[in-house]
């Protein structure tokens, strides 16, 4: 069941753009079935629309799959390849939102997320950080967002078999974004 939204203090209808210097988009999986590696794209952007009812808001974002970092030059540049996300042919990864839901008090954002050319719905988690205004006069607002995915479903299906038993790669991987954006001054 969806909770109705009454208040959410320093919340302002508007558009907003993100912050990348303030922002991260960030990934992590299963390595060697034993730790987790995490990775981040550099180069992204989002656009955030809240209306004046907030379940009524809507997101949109992108981020460039060149742009893939694990501080391990030679893993990103077969991340870029036909193996995983096949940047050359699919140069970005897109979301769109298609609703907003508050459940128990939490936000959820679904949306429909788009990597290699698959589509598939996804539901963020979605946490405010809160609203204030920067040292430059901007209003921002602060989140955290996130979700997991099945990678297979997306066709990035690559993986190997080790020596001691099991595979290289999960197939679970936990998408985090820790957001911040200003609102566009009218």
């Amino acid at each position: 069941m969806t909770d109705t939204i009454t208040n959410i203090p320093g919340y302002k209808a508007g558009t907003w753009t993100i912050d990348p210097t303030h922002s991260e988009v960030g990934f992590s999986i299963r390595h060697l079935m034993i730790s987790k590696v995490k990775g981040k794209f550099e180069n992204f952007d989002a656009t955030f629309i809240t209306a004046e009812n907030p379940l009524d808001s809507t997101v949109t974002a992108t981020a460039e799959v060149a742009s893939i970092n694990t501080n391990e030059a030679n893993r990103d540049g077969h991340l870029r390849t036909g193996d995983f996300f096949d940047a050359e042919t699919f140069p970005t990864i897109n979301f769109v939102s298609t609703g907003v839901r508050s459940v128990k008090g939490d936000f959820l954002v679904d949306g429909d997320l788009t990597i290699k050319g698959v589509t598939k719905p996804v539901t963020f988690d979605f946490e405010f950080g809160g609203f204030g205004t920067d040292p430059y006069g901007n209003y921002k607002a602060g989140a955290t967002a996130k979700t997991e995915v099945t990678r297979a479903d997306f066709g990035l299906a690559y993986n190997a078999a080790l020596e001691t038993g099991g595979v290289l790669l999960g197939e679970k991987v936990t998408i985090t974004l820790e957001l911040q954006a200003a609102l566009n001054q009218a």
